[in-house]
């Protein structure tokens, strides 16, 4: 028996995949069909669901070729740094949605940077307490080291509250949720 499916879910995101089953992007659903459509990807994995007679709604398509893309970094911002971070103070693990503020390691005015690997999150009371501080001058031990997102698609993925349950072959060799 056949479950049609008349496009009633525009939100369904596919899993697009390089020539070397490498993840690539995620892309609407209709964006998929194209690419299949026009012969560019194969289905790998669908719903079950069919949007036609004979198209099944996809769920991971790979593309047929290899296609050499720049690797694209994860841009510095505060909500990314909150993923990163889980939400979470990085000295005294407090995890809320109140005041989280971004806390230097080294000091900007000691000469720190705006980069991955010296910006963590803080709750304000430690961030105050810290100062104008190294962790060790303040006598403060991070919960973990930062350290910049590894490739940008698998950061945007991370960010998803539900993966799809049949992305997760396809990403195992990738962490996700670091």
């Amino acid at each position: 028996m056949q479950t049609e499916c008349h496009t009633s879910e525009p939100y369904k995101k596919v899993l697009l995949l390089n020539a070397s089953y490498e993840p690539l992007n995620i892309c609407s659903f209709r964006r998929a069909i194209v690419l299949l459509i026009k012969n560019k990807a194969e289905m790998l994995e669908h719903t079950g669901k069919y949007i036609t007679k004979n198209i099944l709604l996809p769920t991971v398509v790979r593309l047929r070729y290899y296609v050499k893309i720049p690797c694209k970094e994860v841009p510095l911002t505060r909500q990314n740094l909150l993923h990163r971070d889980n939400h979470t103070c990085q000295y005294c693990g407090i995890s809320t949605r109140q005041i989280l503020t971004i806390d230097h390691l080294i000091p900007k005015s000691k000469g720190g940077t705006d980069d991955w690997t010296n910006i963590v999150i803080a709750c304000n009371k430690c961030n105050t307490k810290k100062g104008d501080h190294t962790p060790e001058e303040a006598g403060m031990r991070l919960l973990k080291l930062p350290k910049r997102p590894s490739m940008r698609i698998i950061f945007e993925i991370s960010k998803m509250p539900v993966i799809d349950t049949s992305w997760q072959k396809y990403l195992i060799a990738w962490k996700i949720k670091e």
